[in-house]
């Protein structure tokens, strides 16, 4: 989920690359996850977006896809070929609030900032997925595109 503030930062988590491992290193993430079994993708975003930030919005609130990428991960706990599909939504006010969080996120998502484009653009950190200072300049000059934008996979 991309979720920009009303001075159009976007909001990403401070993922630990191995929760075990602290010092091990760390990457930024949009909030999301999983799909369940029989629930749409815009269900699926929503629920994420409140579990992981505590934000409460309804699925007709996200419009159709942005974005997405696609490929193949070994991730330890599945393996196979994986697609993130990206929504978009603007808060104009919004505290984090991670207390909805699963376990296994708490243990891995360690905080949160607000970042502009131009540090997007910048930044030495890894930010996930790839190509997002693009893809929100895009956005935030054109709205949402007629057909989701295709990003570098991640692995």
């Amino acid at each position: 989920m991309l979720l920009l503030d009303r001075a159009d930062r976007l909001l990403l988590l401070r993922c630990l690359l191995d929760p075990a491992d602290p010092a091990g290193g760390h990457c930024w993430l949009v909030p999301g996850g999983g799909v369940r079994d029989g629930e749409s993708l815009p269900r699926a975003a929503v629920r994420e977006l409140h579990e992981e930030v505590g934000l409460l919005v309804g699925p007709d609130a996200l419009g159709g896809p942005v974005a997405y990428c696609a490929g193949y991960a070994d991730l330890g706990w599945a393996e196979g070929v994986f697609r993130d599909d990206f929504f978009w939504h603007r808060a104009q006010a919004h505290r984090v609030d991670t207390s909805r969080m699963e376990e296994g996120e708490r243990n891995a998502l360690v905080g949160h900032r607000w970042w502009s484009t131009a540090e997007l653009a910048t930044t030495d950190e890894r930010i996930l997925p790839f190509g997002l200072a693009d893809l929100l300049t895009a956005l935030l000059a054109g709205g949402a595109p007629a057909a989701p934008v295709r990003l570098p996979w991640r692995h």
